[in-house]
């Protein structure tokens, strides 16, 4: 292996050791569009419904979230960087994901963007007041693009352990103890999503969200049938965008996954997953560190079985570096830790699974035996 390139300046390929051992054969998806209608800046917040909104702050609180605010049908969640909330969760009558908002870099964002799609600029609800254009993607998700007016100020944050390596002492006559309390989350880092048309779903972020593609996967003796899974960050130009701010995959049902959000450290993450096992919560699958995105994660189901990532520490890049392409596989998801759970997995068998599996084979979509095959056999691979 050679030694891995950590400035952009002599990157040519995306597979000198920079993020992955394998580049885009010719002909192979580029994972831009030409011509995007506008590029999002971030992600800003993601949208859920639940019955019982005072179990749900109870675990945000455990899980490490600030409440920004709290009505009798709204609660709003945040971290402790400034600017926009990262959670909305409404009272209603089922638990459900509605969708994700991404922030426009700008307000003539919107405007080009409602003018594309032919809808409107309306007023947002989001505490602070903006203005937001209602979307729905080709998967059915309503997505909401949003350029959010009073920022919320930075709460004060959760410290780094400081660190001794090797001969490097820069902790003297002091010892570790770090508090058994919750992990203190800074901010939303990405949302993953089940599909039935991934194809046109990512191209469709990429075309109208001018987003970029930084790892694709694709299924085992299938590549030329092109990828399976896409790991998506914004192209901020020059300046490093999280390597996913959005992730998608091939599958029979349609869906969230899991979100995530990035707390301050690997102490961090163990002391809070101590805290939230003490209180009664399922670790979903961790502590580890990811392969494409490098961070260091561990999985947990809250009390309506929504999946939600502790994150530190993950890949940057800036618009110059290509997509990443690996072969899809359960053991390709992390450089160490345990191995990835069942319950991560969704491989679990139940009567909502059988009938997504149905409905999939059965309907126009990306979905057919073989890629069903393939999926299988990359989950137990």
């Amino acid at each position: 292996m050679s030694e891995t390139r950590v400035t952009g300046a002599d990157v040519i390929t995306a597979h000198q050791d920079l993020h992955s051992e394998q580049g885009a054969l010719r002909g192979e998806h580029p994972g831009r569009s030409r011509n995007p209608v506008i590029k999002v800046a971030d992600l800003a917040w993601l949208e859920f419904q639940k019955p019982d909104l005072n179990r749900a702050e109870v675990f945000a609180r455990d899980f490490g979230f600030g409440v920004a605010a709290r009505t009798e049908r709204e609660l709003w969640l945040r971290g402790t960087f400034a600017g926009s909330p990262c959670m909305v969760i409404r009272k209603g009558h089922t638990s459900r994901f509605i969708g994700p908002a991404f922030r426009a870099a700008e307000r003539a964002d919107l405007d080009r963007l409602a003018r594309a799609t032919g809808t409107a600029v309306r007023e947002s609800d989001v505490p602070g007041g903006g203005k937001v254009v209602d979307l729905l993607d080709p998967s059915g998700f309503p997505v909401q693009v949003v350029q959010c007016g009073e920022q919320l100020p930075a709460l004060p944050e959760q410290p780094p352990l400081l660190l001794n390596f090797g001969t490097n002492h820069r902790r003297t006559n002091a010892a570790q103890r770090p508090p058994r309390e919750p992990s203190r989350i800074q901010r939303l880092g990405h949302v993953v999503l089940e599909t039935r048309v991934f194809a046109r779903a990512l191209g469709w972020y990429l075309d109208t969200l001018g987003m970029i593609v930084s790892d694709f996967l694709f299924l085992d003796g299938q590549r030329d049938r092109g990828p399976t899974m896409a790991f998506v960050r914004c192209d901020l130009g020059s300046v490093p965008a999280d390597h996913h701010t959005l992730a998608m995959h091939l599958g029979p049902g349609t869906g969230y996954v899991h979100s995530a959000y990035q707390i301050t450290d690997l102490d961090s993450i163990a002391a809070g997953g101590e805290y939230l096992k003490e209180r009664g919560y399922r670790r979903s699958w961790g502590i580890g560190r990811h392969i494409q995105g490098s961070q260091l994660f561990d999985y947990w189901r809250d009390p309506d079985r929504f999946m939600l990532e502790h994150f530190a520490d993950g890949d940057l890049f800036s618009c110059d570096v290509e997509p990443g392409w690996a072969p899809m596989s359960t053991s390709g998801l992390a450089q160490w830790g345990p191995p990835a759970t069942r319950d991560f997995l969704g491989a679990s068998p139940s009567p909502q699974r059988v009938r997504d599996v149905i409905e999939a084979l059965r309907g126009d979509n990306e979905m057919d035996p073989a890629r069903l095959f393939g999926l299988l056999k990359a989950a137990n691979s």
